[in-house]
């Protein structure tokens, strides 16, 4: 069994993914941030957590083989494939705020990933409380050999994509970033897709 989801460039999404299920997410034009935060199914309260993701890897970036673990340090999805290369979790998510000191005053009123999350997260009982750090699929962020992380163009072409095997019963939360104020969406938002097959 096969579901797609198209999702409207700015835009959020949220959907089940079974254990033993594969979630495919595709930039369909490319250059196209996607942030994603994932849950446990049966306990919104254990999330995806960058900090012992990262740990696991041993790496700064997420890509084939890495395994996205929860704050309960069990492994919640593994990536079995991945076109683009790279994909950043340290980056977070924008913001009104965010985005009004980074670029400023006028662009207050902008949409942003922040205000996707709160919007999507409501239609499952939660708040802005239950935001955590996320993953930036298809965000380009080099890091300086003095640590200093920019984000910068994107490296992911139409069609990339990545796929995880959902090793328990997830929520994935997705905001298709409407960021348009840096390169990380080469500044024109557009649609992605969403496969869940299995």
């Amino acid at each position: 069994m096969e579901k797609t989801f198209d999702i409207p460039a700015q835009k959020p999404w949220s959907g089940i993914v079974k254990k033993g299920q594969t979630i495919r997410i595709e930039d369909t034009y490319g250059q196209q941030a996607i942030d994603t935060i994932f849950y446990c199914a049966d306990d919104f309260t254990e999330r995806y957590s960058s900090q012992d993701t990262l740990r696991a890897q041993g790496s700064a970036y997420i890509t084939t083989g890495s395994q996205i673990m929860s704050s309960e340090g069990r492994v919640m999805l593994t990536v079995t494939a991945d076109t683009s290369g790279r994909h950043d979790t340290s980056a977070g998510c924008c913001s009104c705020e965010s985005n009004t000191v980074r670029f400023g005053h006028d662009t207050l009123y902008q949409h942003a990933c922040r205000e996707n999350f709160i919007l999507e997260l409501g239609r499952h009982g939660m708040t802005k409380r239950d935001i955590v750090a996320n993953i930036n699929f298809f965000m380009n962020v080099p890091i300086g050999a003095n640590g200093a992380m920019t984000v910068d163009d994107g490296i992911s072409a139409p069609g990339d994509h990545v796929e995880m095997v959902a090793k328990m019963d997830v929520l994935c939360v997705i905001s298709n970033c409407p960021q348009i104020n840096n390169p990380c969406n080469s500044f024109d938002p557009t649609p992605i897709r969403v496969v869940i097959k299995g």
